[in-house]
């Protein structure tokens, strides 16, 4: 009798650490889920070879893939940085906040027809952050990396961030290898390291050591890497490596460039196997994407940075190439590995998507035309409500791109250019390059979309150019 009540009992506890075990794979219903949410700068549409790179090596994004939904009509809010990054912070587009370029923005030259409206100089405190929201609900939050939303008086730590690791008012790294300073200046967090450290290694480490503190309560990692941004700076060896695999003729043929995506490739292994490691992979949700598309054009070079092929053009540019970025999100035992959703999404849904997923409502929530959750889609369980996307650009880019706005209802895309009013508009659907502009032949669709993007920016209260009164042709 002693035995069996011993072999029962021994069965039970077994029972019970299997069940236990289940339950941190799939996640756990009592516990809100962490959350990784890591940014990649100026990543392109197909800078992976999962995304369809014969040169770049990804294994870690190509496992990453395997395991999430990819949402291949994935966009950021912006052609460049620092608005997208205030999408994701408010879920609210750039325009709304008064933000739509990177600071402290490019200077009006006497080549430009049009001058940029005044645009903040940082995110504004009385926005309710991403972080904030997240925070008053009981999470550790951690800034590490770039955060080029402003300066002195609107850092990290004042807009909800527990810990800010890099961030500051530069739009890239003072450095890629330690020390990180320069002129005068230290990248915060990072005042100690390493001969020969590079800043991706570096930064992954911050955030492996975060997660390890924290491994006990629900924590939020905003991770917005400073690679892949020029100025091209990767460990030497892989530069070497890749030197031998380019091909003259390939569209993607940097080497230097290369060798920062592997790094930045690292960096996602390490996170996948820290949280594997901790036994928390079931309870957090992951997410990887990007700021805007890949830098494509950069005066002075021969050898482009990337190539956004079949996309049209890149950063800075309102084409394909410059807005469409990959997405993927993970969640095991809640989002279907290997999933992919062709439905258009933008950088503004993140913030209602994780806020949802987390049960969290914030306070002074972002409006609903600017940003929805995209549980539904990730679930299986639904579609989400929405009849279009916007874009707001009004400043010509370093890259080469005009001021203009664009509008996607379903398969078409209009883009309009604020110099001459002019609009071209592409049915994505057939040309996803944006080579056959239909706005003579589909006069009424294209006048339909530019009346909808007008009516859109007087609801956010688009600021506008006006003449430049000291233009020189």
């Amino acid at each position: 009798m002693l035995k069996r009540t011993i072999l029962l009992l021994i069965a039970g506890l077994l029972c019970l650490a299997q069940a236990s075990a289940a339950a941190r794979v799939a996640g756990s219903a009592e516990r809100p889920p962490n959350v990784v949410l890591v940014l990649i700068d100026d990543y392109g549409w197909t800078d992976a070879a999962c995304f369809g790179s014969r040169l770049f090596q990804t294994p870690n994004i190509d496992r990453l893939m395997k395991e999430s939904m990819r949402f291949t009509n994935a966009y950021a809010a912006a052609p460049v940085c620092s608005p997208t990054r205030a999408a994701l912070m408010t879920g609210k587009y750039p325009a709304r906040i008064g933000l739509t370029d990177w600071l402290p923005g490019r200077r009006v030259m006497a080549d430009q027809k049009m001058l940029r409206p005044t645009i903040r100089q940082q995110l504004p405190l009385e926005e309710t952050t991403l972080a904030e929201a997240l925070k008053s609900a009981g999470y550790a939050t951690a800034l590490i990396g770039k955060w080029h939303l402003g300066g002195q008086g609107f850092e990290p730590e004042r807009q909800g961030f527990d810990l800010n690791v890099g961030g500051g008012v530069w739009g890239t790294t003072l450095s890629y290898f330690y020390p990180y300073a320069r002129n005068g200046q230290q990248m915060p967090g990072l005042e100690q390291g390493v001969e020969g450290e590079h800043l991706a290694d570096r930064l992954t480490a911050e955030a492996e050591k975060f997660i390890e503190r924290n491994k006990d309560r629900p924590f939020f990692l905003y991770l917005p890497h400073y690679t892949v941004h020029i100025p091209l700076r990767a460990k030497p060896k892989l530069i070497e490596k890749y030197r031998a695999l380019v091909r003259a003729d390939a569209p993607q043929r940097n080497p230097e460039y290369a060798a920062m995506v592997e790094g930045m490739d690292e960096s996602i292994g390490r996170l996948l196997k820290k949280l594997d490691d901790l036994k928390l992979s079931g309870d957090t949700l992951f997410i990887f994407t990007s700021d805007n598309g890949g830098l494509s054009v950069r005066e002075g070079t021969e050898i482009p940075v990337t190539s956004n092929l079949p996309l049209r053009a890149g950063k800075g540019y309102l084409y394909e190439g410059g807005l469409r970025v990959p997405l993927l999100v993970r969640r095991p035992g809640q989002i279907k590995p290997g999933s992919a959703s062709d439905t258009p999404v933008i950088s503004n849904d993140l913030f209602a998507t994780i806020l949802d997923a987390a049960g969290v409502k914030s306070p002074g929530a972002p409006r609903a035309e600017d940003g929805v959750s995209l549980l539904p889609l990730l679930t299986g369980k639904g579609r989400i409500r929405r009849d279009a996307l916007y874009w707001h650009y009004p400043h010509y880019a370093n890259q080469g791109g005009k001021p203009g706005g664009a509008i996607r209802a379903g398969k078409y895309k209009l883009i309009e250019f604020y110099e001459d009013n002019r609009v071209e508009l592409y049915d994505l659907d057939k040309d996803i390059g944006e080579q056959n502009d239909l706005a003579g032949k589909s006069g009424r669709q294209a006048e339909a979309l530019r009346k909808r993007l007008a009516a859109w920016r007087q609801s956010v209260n688009a600021q506008m150019m006006t003449p430049n009164p000291d233009f020189k042709f």
